[in-house]
């Protein structure tokens, strides 16, 4: 009776599991854990390196990373553009994904010297757009849109603020933010990449 018992419980199991792994094969997207969604985009309205308006409207069904630099740094601003220039070059035929850069600092990065900072890394202003705006425009994009700051931060005038992040935010098709990654980090530059592939399935 005993053998019986665990013969049947074994084959109950050994059902169960094919049946599992039989929707992971048959299913697309079955079982795997999905980004989940920790933020929306605000509507914005910024101006590229071409002259080109960026808005919400131009990214509507991308797939994109946004992050946010300074020309004049001579810091970790290099860096982390070098590091997006990698990814951006692993997608080199993929137009559904872009990159955002914005500036922190609007007073200085005017749109001529965007577009002077963009032929210097050989950047294509179709799928990767430097952006430049009224500052508290971009603060604001980098805190309530992108998580990219402390909201906190926007207690003091905005004369008296200067941002700097070494973060990336990860968008998906719908404008919605999925994740967050440290842009001087391997680890996180790896899964930037993986994750960037698996938005790009989702419809």
């Amino acid at each position: 009776m005993n053998r019986k018992i665990v013969f049947y419980v074994i084959f109950f199991f050994a059902l169960v599991f094919i049946f599992l792994y039989g929707l992971t094969r048959w299913i697309p997207g079955f079982g795997e854990v999905k980004l989940p969604v920790i933020g929306y985009v605000h509507p914005f309205h910024f101006t590229d390196q071409n002259g080109k308006s960026i808005t919400q409207d131009q990214v509507k069904g991308k797939v994109y990373v946004a992050e946010f630099f300074f020309t004049t740094c001579k810091g970790i601003c290099p860096k982390l553009n070098n590091n997006i220039k990698k990814i951006y070059s692993e997608f080199p035929k993929e137009n559904d994904l872009l990159f955002l850069s914005h500036t922190v600092d609007p007073e200085t990065d005017s749109v001529p010297r965007l577009k002077t900072y963009a032929d210097s890394m050989g950047i294509d202003g179709k799928r990767w757009h430097l952006l430049t705006g009224s500052k508290d425009s971009l603060y604001y994009a980098a805190r309530a849109s992108y998580l990219l700051d402390d909201p906190k931060n926007n207690s003091e005038s905005i004369d008296q603020q200067f941002l700097h992040t070494q973060l990336f935010a990860l968008i998906d098709r719908k404008g919605r933010v999925r994740k967050i990654y440290d842009g001087l980090k391997t680890a996180d530059l790896k899964e930037l990449k993986k994750d960037i592939q698996e938005l790009l399935k989702e419809s």
